[in-house]
C-alpha cells in the first residue's frame, strides 16, 4: 500500500513542482539575464549594479536595521489607507447600489472621480496636510477607494433577483436581506474590487514617499538616487517586488478561504 501512495503521489508532487517553476520561468530567465548582463560589461556597474551587489545591500540594510524600518513604514501608511479605503468604498458602493439620496448624490461623483488621475490632488494634500503621514495615507485612501465602490457596486448589482425574490416569499425581512443575502452573494466582486485596491494602496504609498520625502522604502530610494547609489536604487526596485507579491498572495489567500463556500471564489487569473 505504501507504494502505491507514493506512485500516485509522486506524480502529483512531480507536476506542483513543474507548474511553480513555469510560473517562475520569467522571474527566473530575467534574473540571469540580468546577471549575464552585468558579466559582460554591457552597462557599466554604476548603470547596472549585478545581482550580488543589490543582494549584497539589502543585506547589509538589514543588518543595520534600516530595511525593516522603511518596509514597515510603507506598509503602516499603505495598509491603513486600504483599510480605510476598504470601509469607506463598502460603506459608499452599498449607498450607491441601494440608490435614494445617499446613492444619487455619490453616483457622480464617483463617475467623475474614478478615471481621473488622483495623483493630480497630490499637491493640494501636501498643502491641506503637509508632508507627513496624515497627507501620505489620505493619498493612497484617496486612490485606493474607487477599486472598492466599483467592485461593492457591480457585485450587488448583479446579484440575482431570484435570491431576493426566494428570501421575501419564505418571509424574510427587508433589513436581513441586505446583510444576509445581497452582501454575501456580492463577496466575489467586492474582494475582487479589494485585490485590485490593495496593489494600488501600496504602489500610491511608495509614490507618496519619493515626492514627499521621509522615511519609507520609496524615501529610501530619492535618497540613493540623490546620493548616486546605485545599488541602493534597484534594492528599494527589488524589495518593492517582493512586498508587493507577499501583499498580493496574501489577499488571494483569504480570498480563497473566506469565499470556499461560494462557486466564484476562484483567484482571478494571474494572482
Amino acid at each position: 500500500m505504501a507504494g502505491i501512495d507514493e506512485t500516485i503521489a509522486g506524480p502529483g508532487l512531480g507536476s506542483r513542482a513543474l507548474t511553480m517553476l513555469a510560473r517562475w520561468a520569467l522571474v527566473i530567465a530575467l534574473v540571469i539575464a540580468w546577471e549575464l548582463t552585468t558579466r559582460a560589461r554591457v552597462f557599466t556597474p554604476f548603470m547596472l549594479p549585478s545581482p550580488e551587489r543589490v543582494l549584497a545591500r539589502i543585506w547589509d540594510d538589514g543588518q543595520a536595521g534600516d530595511l525593516f524600518i522603511n518596509i514597515g513604514l510603507t506598509l503602516y501608511r499603505a495598509l491603513t489607507g486600504f483599510f480605510i479605503a476598504a470601509t469607506l468604498g463598502l460603506l459608499i458602493g452599498v449607498a450607491i447600489a441601494r440608490g435614494g439620496a445617499l446613492g444619487w448624490f455619490f453616483d457622480p461623483v464617483v463617475s467623475v472621480g474614478f478615471p481621473m488621475p488622483k495623483i493630480t490632488f497630490l499637491p493640494v494634500i501636501v498643502l491641506w496636510l503637509g508632508l507627513y503621514d496624515t497627507a501620505k495615507i489620505s493619498m493612497v485612501v484617496f486612490d485606493a477607494v474607487f477599486p472598492v465602490i466599483t467592485g461593492t457596486v457591480l457585485g450587488i448589482k448583479s446579484v440575482e433577483k431570484e435570491l431576493i425574490w426566494s428570501a421575501r416569499s419564505l418571509g424574510s425581512r427587508e433589513r436581513d436581506i441586505w446583510p444576509r443575502i445581497v452582501l454575501p452573494a456580492a463577496m466575489p466582486q467586492i474582494f475582487t474590487g479589494l485585490q485590485v485596491s490593495l496593489p494600488i494602496a501600496m504602489i500610491v504609498a511608495v509614490v507618496a514617499e519619493m515626492l514627499m520625502g521621509g522615511y519609507g522604502m520609496g524615501g529610501a530610494m530619492v535618497q540613493a538616487s540623490r546620493m548616486a547609489d546605485s545599488p541602493g536604487i534597484f534594492a528599494g526596485i527589488v524589495e518593492i517586488a517582493v512586498v508587493g507579491w507577499f501583499l498580493v498572495k496574501g489577499m488571494a489567500t483569504l480570498r480563497r478561504r473566506l469565499l470556499a463556500w461560494h462557486p466564484e471564489a476562484e483567484t482571478p487569473t494571474g494572482v
